[in-house]
């Protein structure tokens, strides 16, 4: 484990211990193994996170999958029971993990701005480029993974939300679509994804390609120590009716939010299909992880249980094998997840109120183990 995973470290557990496994059905995990596989072998391996898992150590388990189809639930939990090995995440702290939800927003939207439709998404700009520890300038914390490439060859900070909203990208061809909602695309800018319904019927995808690199802040943490929602009540959809009881207001709290996400088409081949996101391939609903990629690897799975998450599973707890195939600016840490709850209204009604304490359990191959036990 490196120095950078050095505020936690890997207990191993039994699969008997494990509260919930024998209840869980993870057979919706083969296909998205199946595109993790192609994804390493065909186009690019995963970068390898600072826990030290990679993409090679992950291969057995996926060739493995390539051809297995469950019979039935115990058949899907013993395939991963034979080849794995679990580990619960601890935290030096003593700090529990913990799991917030996103999905994939549906939003009404038009290729030409008018009076209503007056809100864009943005493409990437050409000026807009990667950081790295060889060209990132002094001034710039290590969390700037992307800066502003002047004419003049200077690199700095990228203009952020404020500035970005007041026409620094005006003129440039970059939108994609317009909105109705301020509102509506900054919450498509937490969530990362979205599909748009365009007026003459049409259903478009929009999916991260990039952000201005400034550092994420939550503005439900900024009304909370305001006064202006009780912590206890926090959601989006709390959230969201505070900005609506207080439009005037709107610009100075989202602009203290600095992030801005920039966005690719995506093609919609299935529409019953979530989106593909950073590990890319496509999301399944409840599957499917947003994890600290500075940490851990794509296509590892993940054991989640939070007893007091019962409001996606018909009242009962949470207990379910997941993949980490997705990663967030707000998703930090060692055992700090984000659940995909799916596409839509329904979805974000799932998604806006998951705040609960969880135990994360990450499974490794057996030939990996080792170097953890």
């Amino acid at each position: 484990m490196s120095d950078q995973a050095s505020d936690f470290v890997l207990q191993a557990i039994s699969f008997d211990r494990l509260e919930g496994w024998k209840d869980d059905d993870p057979s919706g995990l083969f296909e998205m193994m199946r595109h993790c596989r192609r994804q390493i072998t065909d186009v690019k391996p995963y970068r390898t996170g600072s826990l030290g898992l990679s993409a090679e150590d992950l291969l057995p388990l996926l060739m493995d999958a390539e051809n297995f189809m469950p019979s039935s639930p115990a058949a899907a939990r013993t395939f991963f029971e034979t080849r794995c090995l679990p580990f619960l995440i601890c935290r030096r702290d003593g700090s529990s993990g913990f799991v917030t939800a996103f999905y994939e927003p549906e939003i009404e939207v038009s290729d030409r701005p008018d009076e209503i439709f007056r809100f864009p998404f943005y493409s990437r700009p050409n000026d807009l480029i990667d950081l790295d520890d060889g060209n990132r300038p002094a001034e710039l914390d290590g969390s700037y993974a992307f800066g502003r490439l002047h004419d003049d060859g200077r690199i700095g900070a990228y203009p952020d939300r404020r500035e970005i909203d007041q026409g620094f990208l005006d003129g440039r061809g970059l939108e994609i679509a317009w909105a109705k909602s301020k509102v509506d695309v900054f919450f498509v800018h937490v969530q990362g994804a979205a599909r748009l319904r365009y007026r003459d019927g049409r259903i478009g995808r929009i999916t991260y390609a990039a952000k201005a690199g400034h550092p994420f802040s939550a503005i439900g943490k900024l009304l909370i120590e305001r006064g202006e929602i009780d912590r206890a009540e926090i959601s989006m959809q709390s959230i969201r009716a505070w900005l609506a009881r207080n439009p005037e207001q709107v610009d100075e709290v989202l602009w203290h939010n600095r992030s801005y996400i920039f966005f690719r088409e995506a093609a919609v081949a299935d529409p019953e299909a979530g989106p593909i996101a950073a590990a890319k391939v496509p999301l399944l609903a409840g599957r499917s992880l947003a994890v600290d990629r500075l940490i851990h690897t794509f296509g590892f799975p993940f054991f989640i249980r939070a007893g007091s998450l019962t409001h996606l599973d018909d009242g009962r707890a949470f207990g379910r094998l997941m993949l980490a195939l997705d990663t967030g600016s707000a998703i930090v840490g060692p055992a700090r997840g984000d659940i995909f709850t799916g596409s839509g209204d329904l979805a974000g009604e799932r998604a806006g109120t998951v705040r609960h304490d969880a135990d994360f359990v990450i499974l490794i191959p057996k030939a990996a183990a080792g170097r953890f036990a």
